[in-house]
């Protein structure tokens, strides 16, 4: 597991974060509905090259829940802005995962920030995303958020289940399912979809083109939360190169094949490295 022991407040509400390794600095940005343990089993590859930041997404992981929190796409790069300052990074390169991708782009397309390479895979970027599920939920926040605690889990967990190609082992489920239960974690969890709106990502979308970095995208073959057909869009417009697919992956390639990011993010470094 990963440690997160410091903690920056954003704007009254406390952000969880860590930080490994040595060399240039490297960020990653997990999406949605997990957090910085997708890394778990990517970061250590990476800290002999690179000094790794890593942090929970706000109304995520191990950072603050509250109720009223705006924990939408629309703050969440706002909320990397400000970690790049707090951490004094100017062109770190990054990793980006599901909601991380829309937070990246919207970073560097909004609020200017500048990357020496992007790795973006199974990205929230373009339209349409939000499956059926989604737009329930957010029809229906109060009676999901208040469904009784063994429900809330069952569905928690058939949900994770189908962001994997393989089965996830019980304690991978624990990892994902553990912050989003309880008093605090279980509205949180339906918080967050609640607050999910495609508009974050129709206001960049006229904006995607050339990023000025190395962007490398790779999409899990089987996923089923974003078809690879949007990888194929999104490479187009962001890539000079095309959309790599990762057989035996679905959405959550981290849990899938983490030795494809891992390759494909030290590829990155040793292409910056040499330049």
């Amino acid at each position: 597991m990963l440690a997160l022991p410091h903690t920056f407040d954003f704007e009254g509400n406390a952000v969880r974060w860590g930080r490994l390794g040595r060399g240039p600095p490297l960020v990653c940005v997990h999406g949605t509905p997990f957090s910085s343990q997708v890394w778990r089993r990517i970061v250590p590859h990476l800290t002999d090259r690179r000094t790794v930041y890593f942090y929970d997404l706000l109304g995520y992981g191990q950072s603050e829940m509250k109720a009223g929190q705006d924990v939408s796409l629309g703050v969440q790069n706002r909320v990397l802005a400000a970690l790049f300052g707090e951490w004094g990074l100017d062109r770190p390169d990054v990793v980006a995962h599901d909601f991380g991708g829309a937070t990246v782009l919207r970073g560097h397309f909004l609020d200017g920030l500048q990357y020496a390479s992007l790795t973006i895979f199974d990205a929230v970027a373009l339209a349409p995303w939000g499956s059926p599920f989604v737009q329930h939920v957010r029809q229906h926040e109060a009676a999901f958020a208040g469904m009784p605690a063994y429900m809330h889990r069952a569905l928690l967990e058939a949900y994770l289940q189908t962001a994997a190609y393989g089965t996830l082992p019980a304690q991978t489920l624990e990892i994902y399912c553990a912050p989003w239960t309880g008093e605090i974690g279980q509205p949180a969890f339906y918080r967050q979809i609640a607050q999910m709106d495609q508009a974050y990502t129709d206001e960049i979308a006229p904006l995607l083109g050339p990023m000025g970095c190395p962007v490398r995208v790779l999409w899990g073959q089987q996923d089923t939360w974003i078809p690879a057909a949007q990888g194929e869009a999104l490479a187009s417009l962001i890539s000079g190169a095309d959309c790599s697919h990762v057989p035996g992956a679905g959405h959550l390639v981290q849990e899938d094949r983490p030795e494809a990011i891992v390759a494909a993010v030290l590829d990155q470094i040793a292409t910056g490295d040499a330049a």
